[in-house]
């Protein structure tokens, strides 16, 4: 842990005018502010703008949790009180501006990524790995979060060039407008481009799965071994995955990157607006279906079905936006009854303290 950070200002490490004026509109601006670079099992570590110090949350911020959201996470910027040169506490955690979030294991709750990023890589590799749903997914969260894309090819190196275009025009016409950064850390394509994206005083995190790459460009990219990697597996010839904890790296440039734990599964929240974002044109072929409460499975009139029939839609793009829905309108089902029954309970403990109180 640094206890010295020389020539960093609060701008240097992500703070702006919306951090400003939310610090000011709920009366903190005198408290000490960090920005909370690493999760823990119990705890965090924060950097202010003279020292890194390893933290907890209060007693009282977890009680005034209703869930994980509630929870501080890599990337939140946080008022705090210093007990010595290494540690303190958190007290407060300021309104985010960005946010990327995911279902929560099995759970109707949701477990935020990271939080406070500009920009989201979206990683596959090129071999067993690639997969365009995966990236419809990834960039529904994304979008919902109010975060910008860029898709990173890794590990071109396994492939032919030929190969390599048809993936990236594969890209191209499944996502209008999208960043492709094809990289390879066995070659160095790419890199150069990657590392010229990210700019001073911004954060960037890379979201992908298990063993595509994520730590060893990042490595790459800080120009040392910061974070372990594993080598490849004989059996299945993906790589392992490595990191268990978020945590965010300082390039020389003085751009921030965070490292995520690789995710087999990145279950939908309420992400109506990135799906309507991301499949905008089945967004704009619903509004031409005959009910307005088309479901787009089989009711007569549906401008979306006809299309696919048609071949105006791709017959995977398709799928992937029922499931999409059915994922993201099954979590609002499930939080609405868990509201209800937890309504239900508050009226309960209501009723048995009267009743206690009159006996």
């Amino acid at each position: 842990m640094s206890s010295n950070i020389k020539n960093i200002s609060l701008e240097d490490l992500g703070f702006n005018a919306f951090f400003e004026s939310n610090l000011r509109a709920l009366g903190l601006d005198s408290n000490s502010v960090a920005r909370i670079i690493a999760e823990y099992k119990e705890a965090y570590r924060v950097k202010d703008v003279t020292c890194e110090y390893l933290v907890k949350i209060t007693g009282k911020q977890m009680f005034r949790a209703l869930s994980r959201e509630d929870y501080p996470a890599v990337g939140d910027w946080v008022t705090i009180t210093k007990l010595d040169t290494e540690r303190a506490v958190i007290n407060n955690v300021l309104p985010r501006k960005t946010i990327l979030k995911r279902k929560y294991s099995s759970k109707f709750e949701s477990q935020v990524i990271a939080s406070n990023i500009d920009t989201a890589f979206l990683i596959e590799s090129v071999d067993r790995d690639f997969n365009l749903n995966r990236f419809e997914r990834y960039m529904a969260i994304a979008i919902d979060g109010k975060i910008k894309s860029v898709i990173v090819l890794n590990k071109i190196d396994l492939i032919s060039e030929t190969e390599l275009d048809l993936k990236i025009s594969q890209i191209k016409d499944r996502f209008n407008g999208i960043e492709v950064i094809p990289t390879s850390t066995v070659s160095d394509k790419g890199y150069s481009k990657l590392a010229a994206y990210i700019k001073k005083g911004e954060t960037y995190c890379f979201l992908g799965s298990s063993g595509v790459g994520k730590s060893t460009l990042i490595n790459r990219l800080l120009g040392e071994n910061s974070i372990k990697t594993a080598s490849i597996s004989d059996h299945t010839g993906r790589g392992k995955h490595t990191t268990s904890s978020r945590e965010m790296y300082f390039l020389e440039n003085g751009g921030m990157v965070i490292d995520n734990p690789g995710m087999r599964q990145v279950g939908m929240t309420e992400s109506d607006s990135g799906i309507e974002n991301v499949f905008d044109e089945i967004t704009t072929l619903s509004l031409r279906c005959k009910f307005i409460d088309c479901t787009h499975e089989h009711e007569p009139g549906c401008a979306v079905r006809a299309a696919v029939e048609a071949g105006i839609v791709d017959e995977n793009k398709y799928a992937n936006y029922m499931k999409l829905k059915g994922e993201t309108e099954y979590y609002e089902m499930t939080k609405l009854e868990k509201r209800e029954k937890d309504r239900q309970f508050g009226k309960f403990v209501k009723k048995a303290k009267g009743q206690m109180k009159d006996y």
